[in-house]
């Protein structure tokens, strides 16, 4: 074959041959075969969409971290990224058999309204019904939070009155009962924390939900979240401050008596109403406090004080030993029925002795996020280390206090009512004086705390119809309003205190059920695995536990009966 021949051969057929020249001996040059000289320029149009097809597609918006600043995000509307698509643009590889000019590739400037109209978001953004208001509202305003905040939050709101109570269920389970069930719910609710913590923000879309009953709703809809989760989740809000309104006020009058010693400090003291009244004004004084995140110093003094008079209680009770003639035997009905039911009853108040989670997401949310440093770490943090101190105080308050008493525990009071009706004479007065005033400290900065989901529910419907954000002055007025209106709950109902089973049976749910099928429809785990089998069977035990819990309670409040003084408080 001569070098003719080969010439022939590379060269491509539509290319007229050049004449050969002189210069055999040089090697075939390869430009007659470089596309970029052989591709009819007129008859194609400079076009090179069909080539890199990828310019002209949108860039798939998985999770930037924008997404996780967004309304019910943050501030930030959802889409601030529009620059983002410029750089996704400039940074594809280009075809090496293309020379498109730069004025020609397609730039891609979708405004920033339209962007999740044509994005996996737009599924979410229906669910969940975003809106800018959410930037104006007390728990997503301020999103500067941290591990520590959160773990103060979480102290404050997990160690509570409720507490104080759990020896009583031991009288009716017994040591070994009492030490199961308490334990078994300890893990349980622990376990269900964490899968709500992990439910807080989602890494395929980059929704973060912020409200218990918005992520419930976003799940199984408006109309399932109306009819099974708003009652539980607002009176765990609303029930729970006057709760410790009554509480904090009677707290109040005994710390009253024990520094000035019965009735030397004066002929007339304050009755009980005007005792919750004092008490409700302090609360709504420090109410006015904006957001979630501001309080987080009276958080931390909440939760200094509830480790404090938990410790307090628990001490002073075993220092004094136990009481002469105590009994472990458990309490026993005299019927069947009567003795299922008063099991159930114990159950349901070692249940409402671990509360918060209709919280747990509120805290989250006052957190920042991002792809990178996503909000579930910090916030698992927090929790770990707040729920190792309330381990430390509410095993000890139930083992020891139920080793001291036995069946001799006031009912009404628990732990607290014990220490004054057993030990008021033979303990120092400042003992009993400090554990009064931190049991007091420590329902007022719980009030705060427990009624900031409702501030931020009726201030959403002032935002949602005027489009602005909540004046300070009427902010101001709708606070009062809520807390004299707890007020005047705590004087029609002052027995709401004595219903601590029904109560934690009607709460339980949100605590031990609904965070499972949450992951379940959220997650879609594979069926019959490990996880699937767990939160289902976990799930559906819970809604049980609660249906038989609340018709349990019921039955000892008929059975037993319960001194209803409406507007009589004691």
């Amino acid at each position: 074959m001569n070098m003719g021949d080969h010439h022939s051969e590379v060269s491509s057929t539509p290319i007229t041959p050049r004449p050969m020249t002189s210069r055999l001996s040089t090697p075939p040059i390869s430009a007659p075969i470089t596309p970029r000289t052989m591709t009819p320029m007129v008859s194609t149009p400079p076009v090179s969409a069909p080539i890199t097809p990828r310019l002209t597609t949108p860039p798939i918006i998985s999770a930037p971290p924008s997404q996780f600043h967004s309304p019910s995000l943050s501030r930030s509307p959802l889409l601030s990224f529009g620059g983002d698509h410029v750089e996704q643009a400039a940074k594809t590889p280009k075809s090496r058999g293309s020379r498109t000019p730069n004025f020609l590739t397609p730039i891609i400037r979708t405004p920033r309204f339209i962007t999740p109209l044509g994005s996996p978001i737009r599924k979410a953004l229906r669910l969940t019904k975003l809106d800018p208001q959410d930037a104006w509202l007390p728990i997503t305003e301020s999103r500067n939070g941290n591990a520590y905040y959160a773990a103060f939050h979480t102290l404050s709101s997990g160690i509570g009155i409720q507490a104080l109570v759990l020896p009583v269920a031991f009288t009716i389970l017994g040591w070994t009962w009492g030490m199961i069930c308490l334990v078994a719910a300890f893990i349980w609710q622990l376990y269900t924390l964490h899968l709500l913590v992990q439910l807080h923000e989602s890494t395929e879309t980059g929704m973060r939900y912020s409200r218990y009953l918005q992520l419930f709703n976003a799940t199984f809809g408006e109309k399932m979240g109306n009819i099974f989760a708003i009652f539980p989740i607002m009176y765990l809000s609303g029930g729970t401050c006057v709760a410790l309104i009554i509480i904090g006020g009677g707290t109040m009058k005994q710390f009253y008596l024990t520094i000035c010693g019965g009735t030397a400090c004066s002929a007339n003291p304050p009755t009980t109403v005007e005792w919750y009244l004092i008490f409700t004004c302090a609360a709504v004084l420090l109410s006015q406090l904006p957001n979630l995140n501001s309080i987080a110093g009276v958080s931390l003094i909440g939760a200094i004080t509830a480790v404090g008079y938990c410790t307090f209680l628990w001490v002073a009770s075993v220092a004094q030993g136990k009481l002469p003639g105590v009994s472990y035997d458990p309490i026993r009905a005299s019927t069947e029925i009567g003795r299922v039911f008063s099991v159930l009853n114990a159950i349901g108040i070692i249940a409402f002795a671990f509360r918060g989670h209709n919280l747990i997401l509120e805290i989250q949310a006052t957190m920042p996020s991002d792809e990178k440093h996503p909000s579930h770490v910090p916030m698992w943090k927090g929790v770990k280390f707040s729920y190792s101190l309330i381990a430390m105080c509410l095993f000890p308050l139930a083992i020891g206090g139920y080793w001291a008493y036995g069946q001799m525990i006031p009912e009404d009071g628990g732990m607290l009512a014990a220490l004054f009706q057993f030990h008021g004479r033979d303990t120092s007065q400042a003992i009993l004086g400090l554990t009064s005033l931190f049991v007091i400290i420590n329902a007022v900065s719980s009030f705060q705390i427990y009624g900031m989901p409702t501030f931020d529910d009726i201030e959403s419907k002032y935002t949602m119809r005027m489009r602005k954000a909540c004046p300070r002055w009427l902010r101001a007025v709708i606070r009062t309003l809520f807390g004299f209106g707890c007020f005047l709950m705590a004087v029609a109902v002052p027995f709401v205190s004595n219903l601590a089973g029904l109560i934690g049976g009607l709460a339980l749910p949100v605590t031990l059920a609904y965070p499972c099928f949450l992951w379940l429809k959220i997650k879609k785990p594979k069926m019959y695995s490990p996880r699937w089998l767990i939160n289902w069977g976990l799930g559906t035990l819970g809604m049980g536990l609660s249906a038989i819990v609340v018709a349990a309670s019921l039955y000892v409040v008929i059975d037993t009966g319960i001194h209803l003084n409406f507007f009589n408080p004691q």
